[in-house]
């Protein structure tokens, strides 16, 4: 044991090298740009050359470092495949990673149908709207919000939503009378979902309406929390027809124009590497979330 480079200085590289910044780095490790270059510089001396060379930009490999970097690679390659072992041995363990408001309205009220059919996947569930790495992160697949592309990557757009103006039914039988035209909604007390790929001004737009909103009553960016906000009548909404689905037909939200298409465009996207799917648990959750879509495409 006592011939292996030191482990710190090893997991500071790689970071440093991904990010290609110490002060990156540091924020992703929680620690210090001080206490980066210390690890590094640790390591540097056990192989006794450079590895960096600090820019105005960030930080570059030098040749030695590039080539360290190649054979790092293939070392953790390892170190995963081990990982990737021992949790087989475990069991079998789906590792997912979802848009946060497709994960808590549309992903988890289904899962239970998944765990039915497959009894001995168990199932690690993490959100946000970021690309996880899935070199450096154990996730097997994402389900992310807004198109991507990636050679290295199986991307697939799950099925198209209609994104729509919605309403409570106690705020549209209130409003009922002053809502005729789509232009009577800039007038009502709009919400605004930040993170949502159609906002207001270009759903106006899309309907002739060349005026934005002066103001939003709330904003947030969840759109579980924009759906959640409107049924308590705190306001409209522009948002998916997907996510809203339950509370739709719950009666717990109407459309505002329920004769009137909204925006159609796709949305969520399944996405993972190449290699991931012949992974059983993968494959496996893959043509489960097929007949799902098959079966929404039908509704």
């Amino acid at each position: 044991m006592s011939d292996l480079p030191p482990i710190r200085g090893l997991i500071a590289f790689e970071a440093i090298a991904h990010h290609g910044s110490f002060g990156k780095a540091a924020e992703e490790l929680n620690l210090t740009s001080s206490a980066v270059s210390h690890q590094v510089a640790n390591l540097e001396d056990y192989v006794g050359c450079p590895l960096f060379v600090r820019t105005s930009h960030g930080a570059t490999l030098t040749p030695a470092g590039e080539r360290f970097q190649r054979n790092l690679a293939g070392a953790l390659g390892l170190i995963a495949s081990a990982a990737e072992s021992a949790r087989q041995e475990e069991g079998d363990v789906l590792r997912i990673h979802s848009a946060p408001s497709f994960a808590a309205l549309w992903l988890l009220p289904r899962l239970k149908d998944f765990k039915e059919a497959n009894p001995g996947v168990r199932i690690g569930l993490s959100t946000s709207h970021t690309l996880p790495d899935f070199m450096r992160q154990e996730v097997d697949l994402n389900i992310r919000y807004g198109a991507i592309r990636s050679p290295e990557l199986h991307v697939e757009p799950l099925f198209p939503d209609e994104i729509a103006p919605m309403a409570s039914p106690k705020t549209m039988q209130r409003l009922q009378s002053r809502i005729s035209r789509v232009e009577d909604l800039l007038s009502q007390d709009l919400i605004l979902s930040e993170g949502a790929l159609v906002q207001w001004p270009q759903w106006f737009d899309a309907h002739g309406i060349r005026v934005s909103p002066a103001h939003y009553v709330l904003s947030f960016d969840r759109s579980y929390m924009v759906l959640h906000a409107v049924a308590q009548g705190l306001g409209i909404a522009l948002e998916s027809a997907i996510l809203a689905e339950s509370m739709l037909q719950a009666g717990e939200l109407v459309r505002i124009f329920p004769n009137e298409k909204g925006i159609l465009l796709y949305a969520y996207y399944l996405v993972y590497p190449q290699g991931h799917s012949t992974r059983q648990s993968v494959a496996r959750f893959v043509a489960w979330l097929h007949k799902q879509v098959a079966s929404h495409r039908h509704m």
